[in-house]
């Protein structure tokens, strides 16, 4: 197995969000492992095999939704396990890069995300979320940022980077932000 996206050693990408007026963003950075899954954990199984043995549960198997939305009741992992699409990240004023199978996502709550274009027809994606929590969906506007603040503010962090589990890459950033 190649081990890659699997330990501590290899750390991805941090990438910091500014709050907007409406998608809350949080002060704790988007992780971003640019080919985090190794070529055998690049399917539906394989991938929610290894986010459910790191403890990320509530997984499921589709696309990423074509308008900017974010979770207060969850942070969310999500793998790419084929094709690719155009992401944004962090509302119109954000960031966008190209998601492709094998890269991984950790978003922490209240990131604004969405599919940027059309995704190749193959496209498909495994998000899961730590225990407890959920991917609600909330849109831009649907609730006020205090609130949405608020109810972030109340989440457990997780108890294990999804790719690495424990000696991941995840807690040591969250907890040093």
């Amino acid at each position: 197995m190649d081990l890659r996206g699997t330990t501590a050693e290899w750390p991805g990408e941090l990438i910091r969000l500014a709050p907007g007026e409406a998608i809350p963003n949080s002060p704790l950075p988007v992780l971003y492992y640019p080919g985090g899954l190794a070529p055998d954990l690049r399917t539906p199984s394989a991938c929610q095999a290894l986010f459910a043995r790191n403890g990320w549960g509530g997984a499921w198997l589709d696309g990423i939704f074509d308008y900017w939305h974010f979770h207060v009741a969850g942070h969310e992992v999500l793998g790419c396990v084929a094709g690719a699409a155009r992401v944004g990240l962090g509302g119109e004023d954000g960031v966008a890069l190209e998601f492709s199978a094998g890269d991984v996502l950790v978003l922490p709550a209240g990131t604004g995300h969405r599919r940027l274009g059309e995704p190749t027809e193959n496209f498909a994606v495994i998000g899961a979320y730590p225990p407890g929590q959920n991917g609600t969906i909330t849109r831009p506007h649907e609730i006020d940022r205090a609130t949405a603040e608020a109810a972030i503010a109340k989440l457990a962090l997780p108890p294990a980077d999804p790719l690495a589990g424990p000696e991941g890459s995840l807690l040591p950033a969250w907890k040093g932000a």
